[in-house]
């Protein structure tokens, strides 16, 4: 990869994190984004806002979070460079402490197996599954752990008491799934001690992922 093609990751990166920023999916310095490139992983540095990070203070990780370049690194670049390690197809890593996503991890009484119910075609068709992983502080190598495992049969996860995380094929598509999990986390919250109808498994079964 050329360094205009490094430069243009970046740039992805940065378009991404002043959406996620403008449109209140992230507040403060919480939140953090990174992309695969040849020479490692790109990840947002420590203590930076999602609303004002430049192409030019982005961190260069390699594959088992290690700070090569750059600004030190989110204390989260672990936890990237674990899933992306667990899935050789995922390109970039979105995470957010989202409201709607942020507050269901706090419930009790979840399943940890499978958070939130397909309420919608596109949860079921973005997320599918969505594993709650158990509680560890940001940047401990216990939850980069635990990211790695759920990653290997799934994109998407939800950390305990923290927020989402989902890996995709482009920092587009990460996204989108993002989008996805904290609205149907919103309207989850909306109908608690509402009878609900979520999709059947053969109504999921019928579904075709979007490209």
């Amino acid at each position: 990869m050329t360094s205009a093609e490094r430069a243009a990751a970046g740039e992805d990166i940065v378009r991404t994190a002043r959406s996620l920023f403008s449109r209140g999916l992230t507040h403060g310095s919480t939140g953090n984004l990174s992309v695969r490139i040849p020479q490692g992983i790109l990840v947002t540095p420590t203590g930076s806002s999602l609303g004002t990070v430049t192409v030019g203070r982005l961190s260069l990780v390699d594959t088992g979070g290690r700070h090569l370049d750059g600004p030190p690194p989110s204390k989260e670049a672990v936890l990237h460079a674990a899933v992306l390690r667990a899935r050789p197809t995922a390109r970039a890593v979105v995470h957010t402490h989202s409201t709607h996503a942020a507050a269901v991890s706090c419930l009790a009484g979840l399943d940890p197996e499978n958070v939130l119910p397909p309420l919608t075609a596109y949860f079921a068709m973005r997320i599918g599954r969505l594993p709650l992983l158990p509680y560890f502080a940001p940047g401990d190598q216990r939850l980069a752990e635990a990211a790695g495992a759920a990653a290997r049969t799934g994109h998407a996860a939800l950390l305990r008491n923290h927020g989402p995380l989902v890996a995709g094929s482009s920092l587009a598509t990460a996204m989108d799934a993002l989008e996805e999990l904290e609205e149907t986390a919103r309207l989850f919250l909306l109908l608690r001690g509402l009878p609900t109808r979520p999709l059947t498994e053969a109504e999921q079964a019928d579904l075709t992922p979007p490209a």
